[in-house]
């Protein structure tokens, strides 16, 4: 499906015209896994609240709590029907269920960061959540990480949006902002990744020594 009809113009002008409710929604569909910019979104929100169009403390609470309670149904779908369809895109993946345990595991030792620390990567954003509830992280641990997580990634966007705004282009602040969670996740990744990596190649030496 082409998302070129959300340009940052359009954006623009569905906050013009709906306010609030635009950024609310925005953003609780985007944690609800649906492509939709919520950077952007929020970023256009703190915009105007810099401009007096809007009022910056409505706009961080509409933020945190789409982002809050998109989190929260994807916790719950995860947690309800996440696990059998991991095995299945494992299967297809060809990773064996051992592999899908360990990552499960290691996941769970590092849930609340994951779930708080997880605001702030696009990719991460829209998953940490469901992954959470697959973990079968403590909901009450979960609920409190959340709206943490979402209390502080929705006063960064929408404060950096405020006073940066005054000095930069809107235009500019965005493409800003995508170039450098471009970066943050793929140094992510590669945190992530490399460990695994090497991790798997020990595992192969002490294989092929035996």
């Amino acid at each position: 499906m082409s998302l070129d009809f959300i340009s940052l113009e359009n954006i623009q002008e569905i906050a013009h015209k709906y306010g609030y409710w635009a950024i609310f929604v925005g953003i609780l569909l985007e944690n609800l896994g649906i492509p939709l910019p919520g950077e952007t979104v929020t970023l256009v929100g703190g915009f105007l609240a810099g401009n007096d169009e809007l009022n910056y403390w409505l706009v961080v609470g509409d933020a945190a709590t789409g982002a809050a309670i998109g989190g929260t149904c994807g916790y719950w779908i995860g947690r309800i029907g996440g696990w059998p369809l991991l095995m299945r895109c494992s299967r297809l993946l060809r990773i064996s269920e051992a592999r899908v345990l360990d990552i499960k595991e290691k996941f769970s030792e590092n849930a609340a960061k994951a779930v708080f620390f997880g605001r702030f990567f696009a990719l991460l954003r829209i998953l940490a959540a469901p992954l959470a509830g697959i973990a079968q992280m403590p909901f009450a641990n979960f609920l409190l990480y959340n709206l943490l997580g979402a209390a502080a990634w929705a006063s960064a966007m929408v404060s950096l949006a405020f006073f940066a705004g005054k000095v930069v282009s809107l235009e500019e602040l965005v493409q800003w902002v995508g170039q450098f969670a471009i970066l943050a996740l793929l140094i992510l990744v590669a945190l992530i990744a490399v460990p695994l990596w090497l991790e798997s190649r020990q595992v192969e030496e002490i294989t092929t020594e035996e």
